[in-house]
């Protein structure tokens, strides 16, 4: 799970607990005008197929950085239905997908801060 917060124009997932370890990776911050969609992810989404660096056991946890043609993402989810999924444009990750406390209050705290 993670935590997300918006500070100065910009967006800051830091990993909790154990999942840092798993995620090899203890925050990602980008810039909130990069975000280009926010929305729930499907249950039955899975990561790229590189993984570099990270963990992966199917239908349990992805957890890491994943690259594919084109794309260089960042996962933290159980697949437990409780991730977001958010694409951006610019330098860096081209997508996060990441379990949240509450989805639709998170989908709504990053939607409100991006038309801000």
């Amino acid at each position: 799970m993670v935590e997300l917060e918006v500070a100065d124009d910009k967006v800051t997932v830091r990993v909790l607990g154990g999942h840092r370890l798993l995620a090899l990776r203890e925050h990602v911050t980008f810039d909130l005008a990069d975000i280009t969609e926010i929305t729930t992810a499907p249950v039955d989404l899975r990561p790229p197929w590189v993984r570099a660096p990270g963990t992966f056991f199917p239908g349990v946890i992805a957890a890491g950085t994943y690259r594919g043609k084109g794309r260089k993402e960042f996962w933290d989810t159980t697949f437990g239905g409780q991730a977001i999924l958010i694409d951006l444009a610019g330098p860096g990750f081209t997508r996060l997908v990441v379990d949240v406390g509450d989805p639709d209050a998170a989908m709504r705290s990053l939607s409100a801060a991006v038309a801000a």
